[in-house]
């Protein structure tokens, strides 16, 4: 127990640990990573910093909501749920039975699939007597299940942060350890990928139900944005929603995520990022011993939609008795696109809801709409602008969010934006402002960089994202290169109206 306690000290103190104090500078940061990629396409991504002996670890599988298509939208965020159910060993009291007890789960669901697509003529004595079945055949499943069993080991060897996280672009997979626990990391990890069992599957598909009824069909903020994002795109997958439609979590089957695994869950398609206190030569043996046992797989389809030109702008409302809400949207190029730093400096200097690359920073209420809307007109509570939204992966949109003050409406502060973007297209931004840009975008930087599990996010995100984890210490040098011209010449290109969606929430009685 005092071991066990140590390491989970040890682990909150790095956690909280100021940034390294940067007093090694960028430059030696970078030069304390290792990259080393195995021989079945698995890349490893090393930093070594010795301040406490922890260690942060984020698995970034390349795969997300732009990698599905209708009929299995939400899957990737499902199995996100399913590869903390356990593995052939971790979560079952019978393999062998709960692998025969899951068969009968699976063929009563598809048969219950079968008599309900008949619409109208489903006979509903024959959808009661299978429900009936069903419901007995996850009694019979749920009796061989230890229940968080791979959470429970974690956290007995000192772990913390257990989670994960689905996204457009990629899904994440990240907890921190003990330093001495590394072996038990790698044992754990790459057991998950490699005898994933599929186990609670139709609960957990009652889970990520209930999920969506909370954060969207009874969200009128939830509603708002998925609105947005299908106005907005007609074509790209970024118009759907990464947590799916109802209809299709209600219909896919065990055999649909298993499938989604084989494509995306390879090898070469996965970094893993390893962040604290480990010495090289160590891991990359222990990552040949256990993750270099998981075959190759072919390389996983591309994303080949490409969103059309937008030709006028479009709009959408959301009606509810919910305080009303702005969106306004603008399609820009993504995240590799020599202007990306550019919407960052915009974002800062208008919005506030700065970035630095690829993650959120502060927020600045020296911004200009926070100075115009909020502090001079009072016609907003709150007014903000992000550079990227909802990837960064591909072409995406540069976004302002607007919150009417009392008595104040969508239409007021859509119309005090647009005055805000013609000045910047009409008006260079001055040396002072630029300055402050460029410092606060640092100081954003810095922040990010303040943990070793922040770390580890970061330089996967921009090995997967960018081609290169070398980019994330690039970036300020991106961004100092932003000129007051810059600005005006991409405001002026892509802040435009044919080039905008805009959704707003309507408040009704």
């Amino acid at each position: 127990m005092g071991k066990k306690m140590n390491g989970i000290w040890a682990i909150i103190l790095v956690l909280a640990l100021p940034a390294f104090c940067f007093a090694q500078g960028f430059e030696d940061l970078e030069k304390s990573v290792t990259e080393y990629t195995l021989s079945n396409g698995l890349k490893l991504i090393i930093m070594e910093r010795h301040e406490a002996p922890v260690v942060s670890f984020c698995t970034y599988a390349n795969v997300g909501a732009v990698n599905e298509s209708k009929g299995i939208t939400g899957i990737s965020h499902l199995f996100e749920h399913m590869a903390f159910k356990g593995t052939k060993t971790i979560g079952t009291k019978n393999y062998q039975a709960e692998i025969e007890a899951m068969q009968k789960e699976d063929s009563l669901f598809c048969e219950i699939l079968k008599e309900r697509r008949k619409g109208n003529r489903a006979d509903p004595e024959r959808l009661k007597s299978l429900g009936e079945e069903f419901a007995q055949a996850q009694e019979e499943a749920g009796k061989y299940v230890v229940s968080n069993e791979f959470g429970t080991v974690v956290d007995l060897e000192g772990g913390v942060g257990l989670n994960a996280g689905t996204g457009y672009d990629a899904t994440m997979y990240f907890y921190n350890l003990p330093s001495n626990k590394l072996e038990l990391w790698m044992s754990l990890e790459s057991d998950r990928y490699l005898n994933p069992v599929l186990r609670e599957f139709f609960k957990e598909k009652d889970v990520v139900m209930e999920e969506r009824r909370l954060r969207t069909e009874s969200n009128p903020y939830g509603k708002l944005f998925e609105e947005f994002l299908s106005t907005a795109y007609k074509a790209h997958p970024y118009g759907e929603p990464v947590i799916g439609h109802m209809s299709d979590i209600q219909a896919y089957t065990r055999e649909d995520a298993e499938k989604q695994f084989r494509e995306y869950y390879v090898p070469n398609n996965l970094i893993i990022g390893i962040v604290g206190d480990v010495k090289p030569k160590e891991v990359i043996k222990l990552a040949e011993t256990y993750f270099g046992r998981i075959p190759r797989g072919p390389e996983p389809k591309p994303v080949v939609t490409v969103e059309p030109e937008q030709l006028g702008e479009r709009r959408t409302q959301v009606e509810d008795k919910a305080q009303p809400f702005l969106v306004i949207g603008y399609h820009k190029p993504s995240a590799t696109h020599p202007d990306d730093a550019v919407f960052d400096a915009i974002s800062d200097y208008l919005g506030g809801m700065s970035m630095s690359g690829m993650g959120f920073g502060g927020m600045n209420r020296s911004s200009r709409l926070y100075k115009s809307l909020v502090k001079e007109k009072k016609i907003a509570v709150a007014a903000f602008a992000i550079p990227g939204l909802p990837g960064a992966k591909y072409p995406n949109l540069f976004t302002f969010l607007a919150v009417p003050s009392k008595d104040h409406t969508n239409q007021e502060c859509e119309e005090a934006i647009y005055e805000e973007i013609e000045k910047l297209k009409t008006e260079l931004v001055t040396p002072e402002d630029l300055e402050a840009i460029k410092k606060r975008a640092r100081a954003n930087f810095i922040k990010q960089l303040e943990s070793n599990q922040g770390l580890a996010m970061q330089l996967t995100t921009y090995q997967a994202v960018l081609g290169d984890w070398r980019k994330l210490f690039g970036q300020l040098d991106k961004i100092n290169q932003v000129i007051a011209e810059d600005i005006k010449r991409v405001a002026n290109e892509y802040l435009q109206k044919t080039n905008r969606t805009v959704a707003e929430l309507v408040t009704i009685e």
